[in-house]
């Protein structure tokens, strides 16, 4: 109960705050200012995002990925992902798949559909900046699941410790939440759903090769490595 009680005024919170913000100005001009205002609105939008509009643009972010332990329950019961520490051109490249279409979350395509470039940019370069430093060395994956691990070819994108991908638009995967990636892994081998899959044809090609059993053990592996992403929760949340 407690936990559908933060959950409930997570999202409550998110949504005032964005309402806030979306009024204030509005508000607060006079009509005889409200050109100058437009002007200044304008030339903003091209500057860095401020604090108060970055508060803003993540308000629809911390009610899932700024609580610790949050689950999603579509398509089943998972852990949201960590973004605080992801590549920033993966966040863009993400919330840009999800707006076109090319990945399926009613959710989430609400949300990126709301998002400008800009917005994106912002949003990314804020939970990018939050990053760790992961281990040099971690254990390596043994008997099955290396050679799962090389079948899949999995370091080639996703780089040393699956945390050095050798392009920003592919993500940090190493210590990501076992069950979010599972279900991840199963949506790229999914077609012919209105409401649940990803179209990426490197990853759909990969997914394909190996059973659910496999996914869930090359997840369970990647999980169980330390990376550069956390859940960084907003201090009204701690």
């Amino acid at each position: 109960m407690n936990k559908l009680f933060t959950t409930l005024s997570a999202l409550a919170v998110a949504s005032v705050t964005a309402y806030a913000f979306a009024q204030a100005p509005a508000a607060s001009a006079p009509k005889a200012a409200q050109p100058a205002a437009a002007a200044s609105a304008l030339k903003a939008a091209a500057a860095p995002a401020s604090p108060k509009s970055m508060e803003a643009k993540i308000a629809m972010c911390i009610g899932c990925h700024g609580i610790k332990g949050y689950q999603s329950s579509f398509p089943e019961i998972h852990k949201v992902p960590m973004i605080s520490g992801q590549s920033a051109k993966y966040i863009v490249s993400a919330l840009n798949a999800y707006k076109n279409g090319d990945r399926k979350h009613p959710t989430m395509r609400g949300i990126a559909a709301s998002l400008t470039d800009q917005d994106m940019t912002d949003i990314a370069n804020f939970y990018a900046a939050q990053a760790t430093k992961a281990p040099e060395s971690q254990p390596a994956p043994q008997g099955k699941v290396a050679e799962l691990f090389t079948k899949g070819n999995c370091v080639a994108c996703h780089g040393k410790n699956l945390s050095t991908p050798i392009d920003p638009s592919y993500p940090k995967i190493g210590g990501q939440h076992a069950d979010y990636m599972f279900v991840a892994l199963k949506a790229y081998k999914t077609e012919n759903n209105p409401a649940i899959g990803r179209n990426n044809g490197v990853m759909g090609a990969i997914a394909k090769q190996f059973t659910n059993a496999e996914l869930k053990a090359l997840a369970n592996y990647a999980a169980s490595l330390e990376g550069e992403m956390t859940v960084h929760p907003e201090p009204r949340f701690r």
